[in-house]
């Protein structure tokens, strides 16, 4: 059994990974973690509208559910938060899941450093789908280099994403450039110039309530290649991190990614 407390719980992601997780006899909700401005109840399952989770802890501080738990699952949507979680995991020799998305560079150091003293999976995009899809165009962008293709990035998320381009735009880009050795990226374009040869364009695409749509386009002379994946659902996101606590139960210390839970 793999005893689990989400930080963002009364969150569009929270609530989705806490309903998935119900759903799994190898997981157990064992609290969860809400600012304290948007905390009705102290009771999860009062707060939910749920008799199953009836007695579960809801916090407004980490600290205070900690013990309860094998895994932090980290969807608060904040940075600063998931950093502070993730460290007081790692005190605790917890493991971490963080899905939140948006890091500086300072903030994923602290993250890394976090993963000498207690496992941390993070991944900017829990969903199974998305995972293979950055292996996909790790394959496409080694096989097409040098080959006179150039490479465009699309996403589309709701109007309420924070983040642009998405975290997983950014992943996505960040393996072209490194398995085709491109060094720029031009977000969005305007004015009167010809595209680069070296560089790879990413567009974020803000309305609505599209859950997550991301195309890399391979665009060669007379012909390209499209990788897509479109999200139908936020279920697709939470089972990806109920999946990915149950395999980080027990791990060693260190830095995983999704990658290892599909094993690619």
């Amino acid at each position: 059994m793999t005893r689990i407390v989400i930080c963002g719980a009364l969150g569009r992601m929270g609530r989705r990974i806490i309903a998935i997780a119900s759903g799994d006899p190898e997981v157990e909700v064992a609290g969860g973690v809400e600012h304290p401005d948007r905390i009705p109840s102290k009771d999860l399952g009062e707060a939910l509208g749920r008799d199953d989770l009836r007695g579960v802890p809801l916090a407004s501080s980490l600290e205070e559910v900690i013990g309860s738990c094998d895994v932090v699952v980290e969807f608060s949507g904040n940075t600063t938060a998931a950093v502070s979680h993730t460290k007081i995991a790692s005190l605790h020799g917890k493991a971490s899941v963080i899905g939140t998305t948006g890091f500086t560079e300072r903030e994923l150091r602290e993250i890394e450093e976090c993963s000498r003293t207690a496992p941390v999976l993070i991944s900017p995009n829990m969903s199974l789908g998305v995972n293979l899809m950055f292996r996909l165009v790790e394959i496409a962008g080694r096989v097409l280099k040098d080959k006179g293709f150039d490479v465009e990035i699309v996403e589309i998320h709701h109007r309420f994403k924070k983040d642009a381009p998405s975290g997983t735009a950014v992943k996505l880009a960040d393996i072209v450039r490194e398995v085709m050795g491109i060094g720029k990226v031009v977000h969005g374009r305007e004015g009167i110039s010809q595209r680069g040869d070296s560089e790879i364009g990413v567009m974020a695409v803000r309305g609505g309530d599209v859950v997550g749509d991301h195309t890399v386009y391979f665009l060669g002379i007379g012909e390209r290649l499209e990788i897509t994946h479109r999200a139908g659902s936020r279920d697709t996101f939470a089972r990806g991190a109920v999946e990915a606590a149950k395999w980080v139960k027990g791990k060693s210390p260190g830095l995983y990614s999704m990658f290892d839970v599909l094993g690619l």
